[in-house]
């Protein structure tokens, strides 16, 4: 079984520019965050929902995104503090 989300080349379709949304990761050529989008998955909208609503964006827009945040999650650093 192939898995869509990391077939995605993120650095494609995801973009920070400081002039739009103060430099917050969008999706190419629009003005939708990735945390907005990452925020409609996690509230329980499908992507079909998705791109109903927000028609310019694409499917592998929002595969992007999740894979965006994937690849950020990798490199995440967690320290535990021993109480």
């Amino acid at each position: 079984m192939r898995n869509q989300v990391s077939d995605v080349n993120w650095e494609e379709r995801i973009t920070v520019d400081p002039e739009v949304l103060a430099g917050k990761p969008i999706i190419k050529g629009t003005r939708i965050s990735v945390e907005f989008v990452l925020e409609l998955l996690g509230r329980g909208a499908t992507v079909t929902d998705i791109l109903e609503e927000y028609d310019h964006i694409t499917a592998e827009d929002i595969q992007a995104c999740l894979a965006y945040a994937g690849e950020l999650l990798k490199s995440e650093r967690i320290y535990v503090n021993p109480s």
